[in-house]
């Protein structure tokens, strides 16, 4: 019999951790022989709670509308045993599979006056979840099922979620291990059987302590990784385990404590990967897994945890000691580096294919494995690493920065005119600049003593030099690289050519400016001396990066891409609306260049050599296009990240390092994509400056995206970005987002190959500046707070 349903309940939202659960409107299942006011009050208060409302009147007809409804909750009528057994009843329905997320509700005889209350062991004993003393009230009623509902039903429900969790740790091809507080072991997966060689039986109930240890770890590695997670702290690094046959293997660790009720620690996960570096680590696991196959005569191999990829598992590993957040150290930072490319998600369809023929290179026949590495290099030499790419998340200022920077040959940044400077200022003889490079003034001097530090603070250059940081820091830097000598130039003639360039940004951009461009020449110069970045290019391909940092946004209008292109400039028309802006600064650098003797920087240099150096500029430039930044990526960690970190892992000698950049010098292609990444990282790395240095950028970044918005409302153009209003705009948020979304891959991709620990912090110190503003909804660079200071 079906409840009246006058009101209709939609799904209501329950969160478990991090998953969003939909839970349906409650079903109940009403038990009771004869109608009365007790059934009619549980009856109209599942009418007024808006649940479905089932009524059965004998066992055989409630045990059969369970079995089908599978309600969750179940109220029986325990007053009189004339009818039925309520206790066998509910005895009948535990027995079944879908009564283990239900609540059974025993609707008891009020207790008269004088009468002791009886102990509620026996309901429980029978399979009831709590007792209802006799009550017909309506309101009674409603609020006790709203009691269970919002308590034991909703518990129940996220309990149910669970088999979920569960499924995807049983099919998970990493070993996942959950132990207790107390390291007793609650849970093993397939693959964590499967690695050590145990059935779960044998495991599950023991302590750690009870299996056998592997005699290869350091004397004091299991007191140091105890003290880690003992306080609550992330513990990874490289351990030896024993498995069940005694052999010793190779293990990537990474255990986590888990708080929970008390804010106490009450359970440790431990999710381990074989480490493949040594071929016997290697045999050890296959022939295990094939005995495996054996045993289990299985058609797939879908948990035999087998080492997918051998450059996906390579990483540093050459010492034991432990690594924790607690004490970031190199080795910590660049397996935390590794470990994050590794798990990147710039998939594309070259991607998965290189992963599938990494994985079959494994159990190859070695000229298999060597005809699979050629096609390896020539794939990787081909266009085919655009990501597949969806939006990352649905924060709108993501999805601004996505459509603003990555759509219709868009770039990057902004500022403020946008048609084709039609006088290009060769000559500039009203600016002071210095004739050598010792005939600077003191002040400049100082300054520029500091240069080779990343601290560097080019806004202090900019304000000594009147706006022009570019020529004397070009000077410096360029004096320092030998550029004039591998020119063949004067150093009057490369003055002459930087005061040219410099001329040629305009001071009116709060960020595209020469600032900027002195500030990206700045990072290119300090990356090129960074010893595996030398070791890997020649003396033609620094002079390139130089020279193209110094170009690489010249004449730049203060506008997006796309704001020319929607609003038909001339720029768009002239470049078919595809890298306006890049296609420009190169084709206007070199016209700046060539059209003047005195500035020529290159007239002394035969034609094979300019071509080579021209090509390697412009393509540098057009690196800085946003549109091709995952291709840029992605390229870059498929085709040096991993490899190398193979090669590393696979040679334990100390010349290892040497020889990976030798093979790299070797493929001309490989130099490219060190370049490209090395302009991209310098022309965006503002989050990575120390914070002050980080805020400013912020601001004048943030200036120029407002002054757009503002001429695109004026001249009914379409708004490109529209949260960058400077009425409504969170700095904070927007730098969270392009933080998130392009750098932090990019910069850990880039750290791994050159090593850069103080930028890497940097980076972090700063996205804590912005979440902290954001959490705290301050839209502004600091708290008001601070600006009043």
């Amino acid at each position: 019999m079906n409840g009246p349903g006058r009101k209709q309940v939609s799904t209501t939202e329950v969160q478990i951790g991090p998953m969003r659960l939909t839970q349906d409107p409650i079903q109940v299942l009403l038990i009771f022989a004869k109608e009365d006011n007790q059934s009619d009050g549980f009856w109209w208060a599942c009418d007024r709670a808006g649940y479905r409302c089932n009524i059965a009147r004998t066992p055989e007809s409630a045990l059969e509308c369970f079995l089908d409804k599978h309600q969750e909750i179940i109220v029986i009528d325990h007053r009189n045993s004339r009818y039925f057994d309520a206790e066998d009843i509910c005895r009948s329905i535990r027995a079944t599979k879908p009564s283990e997320h239900t609540v059974i509700l025993a609707v008891v005889p009020r207790i008269s006056a004088g009468q002791e209350e009886t102990s509620v062991l026996p309901l429980l004993n029978a399979g009831f979840d709590r007792q209802f003393m006799e009550n017909s009230s309506i309101t009674a009623c409603y609020n006790e099922l709203v009691q269970i509902e919002h308590g034991e039903v909703r518990s129940q429900f996220k309990l149910r979620a669970c088999n979920a969790v569960f499924t995807a740790l049983d099919h998970c091809q990493e070993a996942i291990e959950i132990t207790s507080e107390d390291h007793v072991i609650q849970y093993v997966n397939p693959a964590f059987e499967q690695m050590m060689g145990y059935h779960k039986g044998e495991l599950i109930g023991k302590e750690l302590t009870e299996l056998p240890k592997s005699d290869k770890n350091c004397a004091d590695l299991l007191d140091t990784i105890n003290t880690f997670i003992k306080k609550g702290k992330e513990w990874q690094g490289v351990y030896y385990a024993r498995r069940k046959s005694g052999d010793s293997i190779q293990q990537h660790v990474k255990i986590t404590p888990v708080i929970g009720q008390g804010g106490k620690i009450r359970h440790f996960v431990s999710l381990k990967r074989l480490h493949c570096a040594n071929e016997n680590n290697k045999q050890l696991y296959k022939s295990h897994r094939d005995e495996k196959y054996t045993e289990d005569n299985s058609q797939s191999e879908s948990h035999s945890f087998k080492c997918k990829n051998r450059r996906k598992d390579s990483t540093d590993v050459k010492s034991i000691t432990s690594q924790s957040s607690d004490a970031p150290s190199l080795q910590t930072r660049r397996y935390s580096s590794m470990a994050r490319i590794h798990s990147m998600t710039i998939e594309a369809p070259i991607t998965k294919v290189i992963n599938i023929i990494n994985a079959a290179q494994e159990n190859s026949p070695i000229t298999v494995a060597e005809a699979l590495d050629r096609v390896l290099e020539i794939l990787r030499t081909t266009e085919l690493y655009s990501p597949q790419l969806g939006t990352k998340d649905e924060d709108p200022h993501t999805s601004d920065l996505v459509g603003g920077l990555m759509t219709d040959g868009l770039r990057r940044l902004s500022g403020n005119e946008y048609v084709f400077s039609k006088n290009m200022n060769l000559s500039h003889s009203h600016l002071s600049v210095p004739n050598t490079i010792n005939d600077v003034p003191p002040c400049i001097a100082q300054l520029l003593d500091n240069e080779e530090s990343w601290d560097f603070n080019i806004f202090e250059l900019e304000a000594v030099t009147n706006k022009r940081p570019l020529v004397y820091l070009g000077l410096k830097v360029f004096a320092r690289f030998g550029v004039s000598e591998f020119l063949n130039c004067s150093e009057a003639t490369l003055r002459a050519w930087l005061q040219v360039i410099e001329a040629n940004y305009h001071s009116s951009n709060s960020y595209h400016n020469s600032t900027h461009a002195a500030d990206v020449l700045h990072a290119t110069a300090f990356f090129l001396r960074k010893e595996r970045v030398k070791g890997s290019l020649d003396h033609l391909d620094e002079v390139a990066a130089l020279i193209a940092a110094t170009i690489h946004d010249v004449d730049h209008p203060g506008r997006t891409n796309s704001f020319l292109c929607n609003a038909g400039s001339e720029l768009a028309v002239l470049y078919n609306d595809t890298a306006v802006l890049e296609s420009h600064h190169t084709a206007l650098a070199f016209q700046l260049t060539t059209k003047d003797s005195k500035c020529n920087i290159f007239k002394n240099i035969d034609r094979n050599h300019y071509r080579t150096l021209r090509q390697a500029i412009i393509d540098m430039v057009l690196a800085t296009e946003m549109t091709k930044h995952f291709e840029h990526v992605n390229k870059f960690v498929n085709s040096i990240n991993k490899p190398m970190a193979s090669e590393e892992t696979s040679s334990h000698s100390e010349g290892s390092d040497c020889e990976c950049t030798a093979n790299i010098k070797n493929f001309p292609d490989n130099q490219t994509l060190i370049k490209r990444m090395m302009i991209k990282c310098a022309d965006v790395a503002n989050p990575c400056r120390p914070l002050e240095l980080c805020i400013e950028w912020a601001g004048r970044i943030s200036e120029e995206y407002f002054a757009q918005t503002d001429e695109e409302k004026r001249q009914g153009l379409p708004v490109v970005m529209p949260v960058f209003d400077r009425n409504t705009c969170s700095i904070p948020k927007s730098q969270i987002s392009f933080i998130d979304y392009f750098i932090t891959d990019m910069f850990d991709a880039w750290d791994a190959f050159a090593h850069l620990p103080v930028l890497m912090q940097h980076l972090a110190n700063n996205y804590k500046h912005w979440k902290t503003l954001d959490e705290l909804k301050c839209k502004s660079l600091r708290l008001p707070s601070e600006n009043n200071n």
